[in-house]
């Protein structure tokens, strides 16, 4: 079982997109399951530039008033998820799209204010029912997920794509987490990317200062992951395995 997420780049990207597609598709052709997870932060910005509303972040997360939320559950869960449902029908894999919001398949709760700045309709993941994902692939149907959440009163939250995908291989028990992303991989405090660390290596660069930006809550969610049971988690072409005893 593969879980992948596809961000950054590739979903801007027609070109990369179809190349990365077709890597998925030789996988899923192989005999093994496949989900895929996805966000789509640009083609919200670009939605809401021609809405004419302002894009407003803080500490990295997109404040989500109540025309945001329309804009990002519109765009996740209709023009992006379809878009990548309508690429695998076309290279000959049966695909469905899904919200994280449907059937439980991804639980979030209200993220907190920080430095008292109210994130409105922000969420944090804290699980994850992967039925109705299992379902789907019991009758060989590839799931493509959008990273959008519910809370257990049927609230709807924009949530870290990233924090979804690892929520979703921890409860379908992955042998593996891939973020396809559109940077060579977890670089080190010289600059380096680095080809292979275990959870100790990745707590120490953390500690460091040397992951920034992004990768940190792709490093976060791939720690995550892998204390929950995940045995591997790739970020580019950075492989994160567990510390040896």
């Amino acid at each position: 079982m593969k879980v992948i997420k596809l961000g950054g780049s590739l979903l801007d990207d027609a070109q990369t997109r179809v190349s990365v597609l077709h890597d998925v598709v030789a996988s899923w052709n192989s005999g093994h399951d496949v989900v895929l997870v996805h966000g789509g932060g640009k083609h919200i910005d670009a939605m809401m530039a021609k809405l004419g509303l302002p894009k407003r972040t803080h500490a990295g997360l997109r404040i989500t008033d109540d025309a945001t939320l329309d804009v990002v559950v519109s765009v996740l869960g209709g023009l992006v998820n379809k878009l990548i449902v309508g690429e695998l029908t076309a290279l000959g894999v049966k695909a469905a799209g899904i919200s994280g919001s449907d059937a439980g398949t991804l639980i979030a709760e209200q993220h907190p204010p920080i430095d008292g700045v109210d994130l409105g309709h922000v969420g944090r993941v804290v699980s994850s029912n992967p039925t109705l994902v299992k379902s789907m692939l019991n009758y060989g149907i590839l799931p493509v997920v959008s990273s959008i959440a519910m809370s257990t009163e049927g609230k709807l939250f924009n949530v870290n794509a990233d924090s979804a995908a690892s929520a979703l291989a921890t409860a379908l028990k992955a042998t593996s987490l891939q973020f396809i992303t559109d940077v060579a991989g977890l670089m080190d405090s010289e600059g380096n990317v680095v080809d292979a660390l275990d959870a100790n290596d990745a707590h120490a660069l953390v500690a460091e200062g040397a992951v920034k930006g992004g990768m940190l809550p792709k490093l976060t969610a791939a720690l995550g992951a892998m204390s929950a049971g995940v045995g591997k988690v790739t970020i580019g072409i950075t492989e994160c395995t567990h510390a040896s005893s």
